[in-house]
């Protein structure tokens, strides 16, 4: 393990030196992850990009890869959809999640290449970093923090940066 990996521990995340409260899937931790399962995988996953709400985040310290959610940015979360567990646009005829929130859940996004770029289908769609509705409340699978602290580490991470998490 390296500083700059995003450690999942039972006490929370481990990144350069700091702790950070972190909540994580519904249905635990998974060796054998499934779409809908609301489980966070088992691996280690690379941070693989950076999406934020420019109307909401203005002066962020954000990295420079970090890329604006636009009206219309879904992620589809169908099997059946050729663009499984992928950016889609709207109108999207297929079952997806909007990335521009009436909540501030996505206001900043980090994707992990968990199932992805090459999505298995029912393998599990977005392991996001976000933001939590507040501590304790699981995700769906992904995990999630305190907007200040999720904000912190966004201005810390690099592409590449690794999540390890373990059984």
């Amino acid at each position: 393990m390296r500083v700059h990996d995003l450690v999942l521990t039972p006490s929370g995340v481990r990144f350069a030196g700091r702790r950070f409260a972190c909540s994580i899937g519904r249905g635990g931790i998974t060796a054998n992850k499934r779409e809908g399962d609301g489980a966070t995988p088992v691996g280690v996953h690379r941070i693989m990009g950076m999406y934020y709400r420019p109307d909401r985040l203005r002066g962020a310290d954000l990295p420079e890869w970090a890329q604006p959610i636009r009206l219309g940015d879904l992620w589809s979360d169908d099997v059946r959809d050729a663009d499984y567990n992928h950016l889609v646009r709207a109108p999207h005829g297929f079952s997806h999640e909007d990335m521009r929130r009436a909540d501030p859940l996505y206001d900043l996004v980090m994707i992990t290449d968990w199932n992805w770029p090459d999505a298995v289908p029912g393998r599990g769609s977005a392991i996001f970093l976000h933001q939590w509705r507040r501590m304790g409340y699981p995700t769906a699978g992904c995990v999630a923090f305190a907007r200040a602290d999720l904000l912190w580490i966004a201005a810390r991470v690099r592409l590449g940066t690794r999540l390890i998490v373990r059984q």
